[in-house]
């Protein structure tokens, strides 16, 4: 069997809220998170199938045809989109990074054609960093 990986990137906007609580509960547990008109983040998104190499092909999965599925399924309906406001999935559920993996790959299941969708990642581009000491 052998893996393999594409890579996505997306921008889109969210808040977190629980209706239940008081404004002054949501602050304290979601901090800038709570803001309904929401905040922006960059996610990077790692889809990975697993599979046979077809013989005649070479492939495990067109490489072309994944990322079509990946655009169609996931990019056209989360990318530059207000996640609490436009997804449906979001409508009743808090658009956390947990979530939204859950999501994508409920998304994208079965729909990988010659391959089984083996992994989701999600993970948020800012918190990617640097640090720099000087010339040392």
């Amino acid at each position: 069997m052998i893996l393999l990986t594409r890579k996505a990137e997306f921008s889109a906007s969210h808040y977190y809220w629980v209706p239940e609580w008081t404004e002054e509960e949501n602050r304290r547990a979601f901090g800038k998170c709570a803001n309904r008109n929401g905040h922006g983040h960059n996610y990077t998104l790692e889809v990975t199938v697993a599979g046979e190499i077809d013989q005649k092909t070479g492939f495990v999965v067109d490489l072309k045809e994944l990322k079509d599925v990946i655009e169609r399924e996931v990019m056209s309906v989360y990318d530059h989109r207000h996640l609490n406001l436009e997804v449906p999935e979001f409508a009743s559920k808090m658009p956390t990074t947990e979530n939204i993996a859950i999501a994508i790959w409920d998304r994208l299941d079965g729909k990988i054609a010659g391959a089984k969708l083996h992994r989701v990642r999600v993970y948020e581009m800012a918190d990617l960093f640097a640090d720099y000491y000087g010339e040392q």
